[in-house]
């Protein structure tokens, strides 16, 4: 019994096993009937076939473009071909598309992987955004993916309305002079930007103080009203809401110069300090006036974003520029032995301070007030009429305008107080250079400057500004000549010329609200530079196109060197100042440049032969 069992047992595994290999054969064959082979694709880690990963990064889920992509095998593989493994084909989407790995050999020099599908190739978008300089990134609309690309990064301005000396210069309401990182600070003694574009130790620049007051002029016509909150103006009787200590004082005095009460402190320089509690959370430029009697400082706590912690920032009775250590960040504003109205930016002054550098740039930081907690005093003086506000515009335009008069030397010009080299084959501008667009842009300001005020100092100082542009470079002047004909007015006064395009536009700029504003008489020398220079422009401008784009200056026909074409920024700086331009000459030669340069942002060409 037991050997019969044990036969009835051996028969059924046998018929077990042959069902199986025939399921199996089955399946094999039902396999090998299918095109395409499916194989799990995971978002983060790619396909994985045979334990082994393969990446394949998808559109969807990078910066790189259209990645994933080609066809099976070639019918008509060579015999080398067909001895290499066959490329493994994957099916991606429903539709049941294939695509397969293809290698781009480029210019015969370089190999990228590629992905093919029937007769389409697709290259990285990581290699097409280096080799075309195109740009492009991954967006997301209603929970949805999608890829962006443009041909440049820079956007043109629509212009509001004709040019006006007295409007919006240019698009300047949408520059930031003092958040660039090429900007060591806002000066507390000048209260304008001090630049480190070409120097780390910093000195003030005349074409950045321009467009500093310039920008802020631009802001307060197309921005609302500031919002302002009041916390002194020495209207009681009493210390209201000031933290007094043992020893010190704060009191209401009567002040003459003024015809107002004002707050008086007498507070030790040992001591913790007089302290106003102000508590603002929304409005980050604080503004006072103040005068010492002696050596102090007026100083701001600050609650930043940064884990809560408390940041000070001092404004002290000296010349330093600016200093950090630990939580401590100090500005120095002078002697202020006078009444003077101190207006600062808290959010710039701190971040400015803990960014501070030894080196052009200041390095970034993500560090925000988000509460003014307190004002505190230290030393004898007063102050008086303590507010924070939303912005200032105002005060930081006449800060530029006030130190262009200040500044301003007997020939006229604001001289560059830093070595300047443009470009090999240019000689180097020593210290004390003028620059054409520093003149017009400072010009453009105190143009403003006076027809809001009607004050002719700076009506003065913006005819003085004209007389270096009637010597040339050699003469210390900014003028150039081209090809012994067109008068050109210099950005970068060189050895030999160089004929930035955007500095010289700028200057004419200045020339036109200089003889806009000054009148027939007075405006007579400013029209004259002004008309010869733009019959200049007119002719030159096809020298700066380049059938795809703009070039900077002229250094290829001066030096005989490659072009230096303009970046994007640039090329659409050109656009916005013939948008300009064709806003108050008719001439139609502008519109028509200004319509091709429009048209090469997106990609448009001149035609070829």
């Amino acid at each position: 019994m037991r050997c019969l069992a044990a036969r009835v047992n051996y028969k059924t595994l046998i018929i077990i096993c042959a069902l199986f290999t025939l399921v199996t054969i089955l399946l094999w064959n039902k396999c090998s009937s299918d095109r395409a082979i499916h194989f799990p694709y995971d978002l983060n880690n790619g396909f994985r076939v045979d334990g082994i990963e393969k990446r394949a990064a998808a559109s969807e889920s990078n910066n790189y473009g259209l990645n994933i992509v080609a066809k099976q095998q070639s019918e008509e593989a060579s015999p080398q071909e067909q001895q290499r493994a066959p490329p493994v084909v994957r099916v991606l989407n429903g539709n049941g598309n294939k695509y397969e790995d293809i290698d781009c050999l480029i210019n015969e020099e370089q190999t990228v992987k590629g992905r093919r599908e029937g007769n389409e190739v697709y290259l990285p978008f990581s290699w097409i955004e280096k080799y075309f300089e195109v740009y492009g990134k991954i967006a997301q609309y209603d929970g949805y993916d999608r890829f962006e690309f443009s041909h440049s990064y820079s956007k043109v301005y629509t212009q509001r309305a004709p040019y006006h000396p007295d409007g919006v210069f240019m698009s300047f309401e949408g520059y930031n002079v003092e958040v660039r990182d090429r900007v060591k600070c806002i000066s507390g003694v000048e209260g304008v930007p001090l630049s480190t574009q070409w120097g780390p130790q910093g000195y003030f620049y005349p074409i950045q103080i321009a467009q500093y007051g310039l920008s802020h002029y631009s802001k307060n016509l197309t921005e609302k009203p500031p919002h302002v909150e009041v916390y002194e103006t020495a209207d009681d009787s009493g210390p209201k809401d000031w933290s007094v200590p043992k020893g010190s004082s704060v009191t209401s005095f009567f002040e003459q110069s003024r015809s107002s009460n004002v707050k008086q402190f007498l507070v030790p320089e040992s001591s913790e300090g007089a302290s106003l509690q102000l508590g603002n959370t929304k409005d980050f430029i604080i503004s006072f006036d103040l005068k010492f009697l002696t050596n102090g400082s007026v100083s701001v706590i600050l609650e930043t974003t940064e884990k809560n912690q408390l940041f000070t920032v001092h404004y002290v009775s000296s010349t330093q520029l600016i200093a950090f250590k630990d939580r401590d960040i100090y500005y120095g504003i002078g002697s202020r032995t006078s009444w003077s109205t101190i207006t600062r930016d808290l959010v710039t002054d701190l971040r400015k301070g803990v960014g501070l550098s030894s080196t052009k740039a200041v390095k970034q930081t993500k560090i925000m007030p988000k509460r003014v907690v307190r004002l505190v005093v230290k030393g004898q003086g007063f102050i008086d009429n303590i507010t924070i506000s939303t912005t200032a515009h105002m005060a930081a335009f006449f800060a530029a305008s006030d130190w262009l008069i200040r500044n301003q030397d007997d020939k006229g010009g604001w001289p560059i107080m830093v070595t300047r080299k443009l470009g090999e084959g240019f000689k180097s501008l020593d210290p004390g250079w003028y620059s054409a667009m520093a003149q017009g842009q400072a010009i453009s300001t105190l143009v403003r400057a006076y027809l809001l005020t009607k004050d002719h100092v700076f009506l003065d100082s913006a005819l003085k500004a004209t007389a270096p542009f009637k010597l040339l470079s050699d003469q210390r002047g900014v003028k150039a000549v081209f090809m012994n004909k067109h008068d050109w007015y210099e950005e970068y006064p060189t050895t030999p010329s160089s004929f930035v395009l955007n500095g010289f536009i700028y200057s004419l700029v200045g020339l036109y609200d200089l003889k806009e504003t000054a009148g027939e008489k007075l405006g007579r020398e400013a029209k004259s530079l002004y008309d010869q220079g733009l019959e200049s422009l007119r002719a030159m401008l096809p020298l700066y196109d380049t059938g795809s784009g703009t070039v900077y200056d002229l250094r290829h026909f001066m030096l005989g060197t490659a072009p230096n074409l303009a970046r994007w920024d640039y090329h659409t700086t050109h656009i916005n100042q013939l948008q300009l331009l064709s806003s108050i000459d008719s001439s139609p030669v502008f519109k028509d440049f200004l319509k091709r340069w429009k048209s090469y942002l997106k990609g448009g060409r001149a035609k070829h032969n």
